[in-house]
């Protein structure tokens, strides 16, 4: 019998996990893959993550789960017209793997209970408690909990399941290789002309490796898009390839105007990018742990009346979602290829 049964332990979940266990509830993470799992991003932590990881988990980041180059300078962005602007802000470079894992550690420490290769295939609300089905590699089983947070991202089943929606996706595709180009290493360079991808392109770098990306709407251009983009590269910043070294796929939400974000209803709450918090340039990661801490606190201050947790759920990440649509509305300003997702003026 769990108070809240947590699913996936990427930021959102293990900040969920930790805060909940915190505060003397029984807590079930339940991750799919096997820990520490690998998830494709560009693990650049902005600023804001910096504050929010000291604030939830009583410490700055360590550097062990850092790669070079560790210090990140901000960003350089490319608009459609090939004009660049720099915003400049401290960060760090981390491996996901390595990073997630330790924030897994983190819940683990505060009395979270973790359980690995462990998928949550489906759910059902049964005497005002939620009966969640669970799949190991021995066997299928169920548990009962009051809650049921959904954090497995925007490549998780079950929020299609339960709500029979599919949102838009983007597809992102990227390259590790052996290299070098005519860029700052320090920096996150973002690349938004049409003719490179149907979101953006990327190039960033972790450990002396290039990881050159691009997102599309139709996976199936992705290859073309990111030839394109190589080829770009190569002329303007002298890009050179050596050897390449692996392919990545993955999917993310594609944010739409107005920024819809899927909270939950009744006993199921959706956070990070399972509910569509993001970041529009695809910066999820600090979206993710302060939806995974709002949904903590609503579900742990209101844990009778489900209505409730919902409200104070919402009103707690009303300044994210506000920062989703302002981040949002500076990209669309600075390129035309966003026109048809411009915002109103807020």
């Amino acid at each position: 019998m769990y108070d809240v049964l947590v699913a996936g332990a990427g930021p959102a979940g293990s900040t969920a996990a930790k805060i909940l266990a915190e505060k003397g509830m029984r807590v079930l993470l339940a991750e799919k893959e096997k820990l520490p799992r690998y998830k494709s991003c560009s693990g650049q932590l902005i600023g804001k993550t910096l504050e929010l990881t000291k604030a939830y988990f009583g410490e700055p980041v360590p550097l062990s789960v850092t790669c070079e180059p560790a210090q990140s300078r901000g960003m350089v962005l490319t608009n459609d017209k090939g004009r660049s602007f720099r915003f400049e802000q401290k960060g760090l470079n981390v491996w996901r793997s390595a990073f997630d894992h330790w924030l897994v550690q983190k819940a683990a420490a505060a009395g979270a209970e973790i359980r690995e290769e462990t998928a949550v295939l489906d759910c059902r609300e049964d005497g005002g408690r939620i009966k969640v089905t669970l799949q190991s590699a021995e066997k299928v089983y169920e548990e009962s909990a009051g809650y049921l947070l959904d954090c497995e991202g925007a490549a998780g089943t079950l929020k299609r399941k339960l709500l029979n929606i599919q949102r838009p996706k983007i597809v992102t595709y990227q390259i590790y290789c052996r290299g070098s180009a005519a860029l700052d290493d320090r920096f996150f360079h973002a690349f938004l002309q049409p003719q490179f991808s149907q979101y953006d392109a990327w190039l960033n770098w972790k450990d002396r490796l290039l990881v050159i990306g691009t997102a599309v709407k139709d996976g199936q251009k992705a290859a073309e898009y990111h030839e394109a983009f190589t080829g770009y590269l190569k002329r303007e910043h002298h890009l050179t390839v050596d050897e390449r070294l692996g392919i990545d796929r993955w999917i993310m939400p594609r944010v739409l105007p107005g920024c819809p974000v899927d909270y939950g209803a009744g006993r199921i709450l959706f956070a990070g990018e399972a509910a569509g918090f993001l970041n529009p340039m695809g910066e999820g990661i600090s979206a993710a742990m302060e939806s995974g801490y709002q949904a903590a606190q609503a579900a742990a201050a209101h844990f009778d009346r489900p209505q409730a947790v919902l409200a104070a759920y919402r009103e707690g990440t009303k300044p994210l979602f506000d920062y989703m649509k302002r981040q949002w509305h500076l990209t669309a300003g600075l390129s035309e290829s966003f026109g048809e997702m411009r915002l109103p003026q807020i």
